[in-house]
């Protein structure tokens, strides 16, 4: 208030928009707040400064096992775009259970990328562990998953800034590794996904970037497509899901889930069950979307894994699912 300060409080006329006067016990507790005002001017001046130059942008999340690591979506097959540079990007791909042996972005942000392969957990230490399938195999030098081709996509839509945190690990499950309901027994993955989701949340907060959780990718499903996991791949799925918001404290993420439909190759009677059960959690929970993945490039002869192309593709697929359930309100 310019000139308050210059003018003794005691030579001022007190008015207020109301019926009677300003008695004793009013004017001294005016002067008592005075110089509170005073030091709250500069306080109010350094927090629009400090909102003037703070960042927020969009967070994804993508997680899941082999196809949301990108496996066999090689790098060496991944077109250039300088736009990916604008994206922050931090990571964690692997295997079970979460370890030294995954791919990180060494605990730090940096942008849009294909992931390097790591060398994977050997010998009897990997016999006993069991599930040691490396980030990537062996034939590239690394990969990506379905985030490269949803934020492109996205580039192409609109202008919005965007962060993207991917943990994922291969040959993973629901109900073995991403249990909510079997926590420090099967809930390695799950754990280690919050973990690195709010590490780089507040690493970003120091950095005065704002991170704003938008939407979570689900990649996953095929460990689960077998006689004992599938019957509780809807509850298990939902559970978790519904922990992840609660966790991170968004209760309006959007969360988009799918599974490489041709896994097993036609030949595995569980998987129509788990496309079913993704669909049925979708239509049950708000702000859920079923990503349809059929014909999208898989690799003979096992059609396990998505190729470059059909990685790019599903992202693709992801990013149009996000920005047509935006659209409803």
């Amino acid at each position: 208030m310019p000139g308050v300060d210059r003018v003794p409080l005691k030579r001022r006329k007190i008015s207020v928009p109301t019926k009677g006067k300003v008695g004793t016990t009013e004017a001294a507790g005016l002067r008592m707040m005075y110089p509170m005002f005073r030091q709250l001017t500069p306080c109010l001046a350094l927090l629009a400064a400090n909102l003037a130059n703070a960042e927020i942008r969009d967070l994804i999340l993508v997680a899941g096992q082999s196809n949301a690591v990108g496996y066999d979506a090689y790098a060496e097959e991944l077109p250039s775009d300088p736009k990916d540079a604008a994206t922050m990007f931090w990571w964690r791909v692997g295997d079970p259970p979460p370890d030294e042996f995954d791919g990180t972005s060494a605990r730090q942000w940096t942008t849009l990328q294909f992931q390097p392969r790591t060398p994977a957990m050997s010998g009897d230490a990997a016999k006993k562990t069991g599930r040691q399938y490396g980030n990537f195999n062996k034939k590239t030098k690394g990969g990506f998953g379905p985030e490269i081709g949803m934020v492109r996509t996205l580039a192409t839509k609109e202008t919005r800034p965007l962060a993207v945190i991917k943990t994922a690990f291969s040959g993973t499950s629901v109900a073995a590794d991403w249990n909510v309901g079997l926590p420090g027994k099967a809930d390695a993955c799950y754990r280690s996904m919050i973990d690195e989701t709010k590490t780089a949340i507040a690493y970003a907060k120091a950095k005065d970037i704002t991170l704003r959780p938008r939407a979570f990718v689900w990649v996953q499903g095929e460990s689960d497509a077998n006689a004992k996991d599938a019957p509780a791949y809807v509850a298990n799925l939902s559970a978790m899901l519904k922990s992840l918001r609660t966790e991170l404290d968004a209760p309006d993420l959007i969360l988009l889930i799918g599974v490489n439909t041709r896994f097993g190759n036609g030949k595995n009677a569980f998987m129509p069950k788990i496309v079913e059960a993704q669909k049925e959690v979708a239509a049950a929970l708000p702000r859920t979307r079923y990503v349809d993945t059929v014909g999208a490039e898989t690799l003979p002869p096992t059609h396990t894994h998505f190729s470059a192309a059909g990685t790019l593709e599903v992202g693709r697929r992801f990013a149009e699912a996000l920005l047509s359930l935006e659209q409803i309100k």
